[in-house]
């Protein structure tokens, strides 16, 4: 059983795992001259890993615009967290949850997990075939699949192959959605690739960024639409980054004009602000920032909405702050991307109907998630469920 899998990032390495683990023949392909580079870069803030939390919770956190109820459900249920922190400690790589229920490897860093994941998949015969960049596939028994290396076109033939060759966001990383004119020039359909999990820009008024530039507003509701998240903005000179806004770029980007509600007080009432201000006459923003709590960056922001004339006028914006974004940062830097193969294009072992043989894992599928540690347990996942199913492919082709 010979498989072939193309990308050496998290879905790509994981599936080649399970199959070479499965008794597969497994040679791993990459652009690169070294696997793991996204991860590596994940790492750096610590390499959250997956998170602690309810399983219908943990799977809703997955969206995608076709994709079918319970596939995240089924996915994770292979594959879920406590396996994941299993799968690490077999790896020598013990892990902690933090109070936020984000699971990361006691070294907080990404180098050692991925020298010792490496090193098992060497001992599994694992081939690996870098700075092979893929340029097609044409469908049969075997299937070929088409590479450029050193200016040159080679064909590899291989019994079945896994995609995992990424979104589009840090392409320096190898993960450029190059991919995606490949699959559409033979029939596949793709969502645009799209940032997620990235900043939104915004036109600050100078005096804004000259008091509250690369400053936090912590612990405030943020509302897009219909949907409210809780957590942390980071003002920057071309808008906003932080954790809330992340997890609202998808209704963001189904906006005609995209705005945030900004609630700076989420666990106070605007009657309550009103009443904590009760003594005072005048200065009512000035007197906010200690009778509220009101963080500077919150404070540089509504000084440009004033003049407050009353507690109950400064106490309705705190709670109802408005702002116009004009649009997500570019591709290249966000975290992750939404789009990419369409779910109504993939069975429930994650091969392509039209193309027998061939899988798909890790963020070339049309899924998006927030941080939080849901991008390597969907690509963990996905990958699992990947080779999974090529080895019960390719053990049918055997018989």
């Amino acid at each position: 059983m010979n498989l072939a899998i193309i990308g050496g990032g998290p879905a790509g390495l994981r599936a080649a795992e399970v199959a070479a683990s499965g008794g597969a023949s497994v040679t791993l392909f990459d652009a690169k001259s070294s696997v793991g580079r996204k991860f590596l870069v994940a790492g750096k803030g610590g390499l959250n890993l997956t998170k602690i939390e309810p399983a219908e919770r943990f799977a809703s956190r997955y969206t995608g615009p076709d994709q079918p109820a319970d596939r995240w459900p089924s996915l994770l249920a292979g594959f879920d967290s406590g396996a994941l922190r299993d799968w690490a400690a077999g790896l020598g790589v013990e892990t902690f949850v933090a109070s936020t229920g984000r699971v990361y490897p006691c070294e907080l860093k990404a180098a050692p997990l991925l020298r010792s994941w490496v090193k098992r998949l060497r001992s599994l015969n694992v081939q690996f075939t870098m700075r092979h960049r893929w340029s097609g596939l044409t469908p049969g028994t075997p299937l070929q699949l088409h590479f450029q290396a050193n200016d040159q076109s080679q064909t590899c033939k291989t019994d079945a192959v896994i995609l995992a060759l990424g979104g589009g966001s840090w392409p320096e990383t190898g993960s450029d959605g190059a991919w995606t004119k490949i699959l559409e020039s033979i029939g596949i359909s793709t969502s645009p690739l799209a940032p997620a999990n990235c900043g939104w820009e915004l036109a600050w008024p100078p005096e804004i960024l000259a008091a509250a530039e690369g400053r936090p507003i912590k612990n405030c509701a943020v509302r897009a639409g219909e949907i409210t998240v809780q957590g942390e903005l980071l003002i920057t000179n071309y808008g906003l980054e932080g954790g809330s806004i992340y997890q609202l770029g998808a209704a963001l980007r189904s906006m005609r004009e995209p705005c945030i509600t900004v609630d700076f007080k989420p666990t106070f009432t605007a009657e309550q602000l009103v009443q904590k201000m009760s003594s005072a006459r005048s200065n009512f923003l000035e007197e906010a920032r200690t009778r509220w709590r009101l963080c500077d960056a919150a404070c540089a922001i509504l000084n440009t909405r004033g003049p407050f004339p009353t507690a109950d006028s400064l106490a309705a914006e705190v709670k109802a702050c408005v702002l116009r974004l004009t649009g997500p940062r570019p591709l290249a830097e966000a975290i992750s991307s939404a789009g990419g193969v369409r779910w109504n294009e993939l069975n429930e072992g994650l091969m392509l109907r039209r193309l027998p043989g061939v899988f798909v894992a890790g963020e070339m599928i049309d899924w998006e998630a927030p941080t939080g540690g849901y991008l390597i347990q969907g690509s963990l996942a996905t990958g699992t469920r990947a080779a999974q199913s090529a080895l019960g492919w390719m053990r049918g082709l055997a018989t």
